[in-house]
């Protein structure tokens, strides 16, 4: 058996950082620094994803959600600002797997529909995790009597839900059929 070190799990029990959240309002700010974090490096993927879609309106889709993610980010670092504390944020392992994923589904398919149906995979699994972490973020600042801050996030959980929605109605408008096609060739 290994040696334990502060950070391992002794017998299915995870030993806490010595810098762990101890109450809910510090886990709150935790969270806001990965999201802010997620954020910023999708900023960073989207352009890439964009230039690899084929079809017109996925292109158009991510580009566009390019301007409501900047906003997004502009709303959190305002977030920050009402909490005074910095928009720092903290490495979002799950958003780089994400991203990650999404870059290998590009490299692993060829340019055309397959490739777009694979990006729209990649990009609903982004838009459930944010959906999953905003509706964390509103339930929290509402239980911590944050109701701005609450108004301000469920704004943001309203537009991830909305992007959702369009990559939905891409894929099942033409994409996933166009895709398919291709195995018929």
């Amino acid at each position: 058996m290994k040696s334990t070190t502060k950070n391992s799990v002794t017998k299915g029990i995870v030993q806490p950082k010595s810098a762990a959240a101890e109450g809910l309002s510090e886990l709150f700010k935790d969270s806001l620094k990965d999201i802010i974090y997620a954020e910023r490096a999708l900023l960073k993927s989207l352009p890439k994803m964009a230039k690899n879609a084929a079809a017109p309106e996925l292109k158009t889709a991510i580009e566009e959600h390019v301007a409501v993610t900047e906003g997004q980010v502009q709303r959190l670092e305002q977030i920050f600002e009402l909490m005074g504390e910095s928009s720092r944020g903290k490495k979002c392992e799950a958003m780089e797997g994400l991203i990650k994923e999404g870059e290998s589904i590009m490299e692993e398919t060829q340019p055309g529909p397959v490739r777009d149906a694979g990006i729209i995979a990649a990009s609903q699994k982004i838009e459930h995790y944010e959906i999953a972490s905003y509706g964390t973020l509103v339930a929290f600042a509402q239980t911590l009597g944050e109701d701005k801050i609450a108004g301000l996030l469920g704004e943001t959980l309203e537009e991830e839900k909305q992007a959702d929605i369009i990559l939905t109605e891409s894929a099942y408008n033409s994409i996933n059929f166009d895709a398919a096609s291709e195995d018929q060739q």
